[in-house]
């Protein structure tokens, strides 16, 4: 079980994503955009995984991810989940060490990645 916070824009797939995530047993908040994530962050500290859209209004969820990084000193696991398909932007976010699923994302393939980057010992609290 893992601490999770997804961010997306989009209510019915941030819902989708958070309802998913939760019945695989994993602690998840859910929040639209950068700004509140990060509000979230500084009340409840880092999530162990992001879970993250690309095209975001305000902050996109590279600049996202980055923030989380400096702020906690760490290398937080995250998988971008986004409609966008350029190679660039591919090639992006698996520079970024993220895994990147394209939308319509399959469940399976959420949780996979999702599970691939839990670390091995997790929090209690979030």
């Amino acid at each position: 079980m893992a601490r999770i916070l997804v961010v997306d824009d989009d209510d019915d797939i941030r819902g989708l994503v958070a309802m998913r995530l939760k019945a695989a047993g994993h602690r998840v908040v859910a929040v639209s955009d950068g700004a509140r994530a990060l509000d979230l962050v500084d009340e409840r500290g880092i999530p162990e995984v992001a879970v993250l859209d690309v095209t975001m209004p305000g902050m996109d969820g590279f600049q996202l991810l980055q923030t989380l990084r400096e702020r906690s000193g760490r290398d937080v696991k995250a998988v971008f989940l986004s409609a966008r398909v350029q190679e660039e932007d591919v090639a992006r976010g698996r520079a970024a060490g993220a895994t990147y699923l394209t939308k319509p994302f399959i469940a399976s393939a959420l949780l996979s990645a999702v599970e691939r980057a839990v670390p091995g010992e997790t929090a209690d609290s979030w």
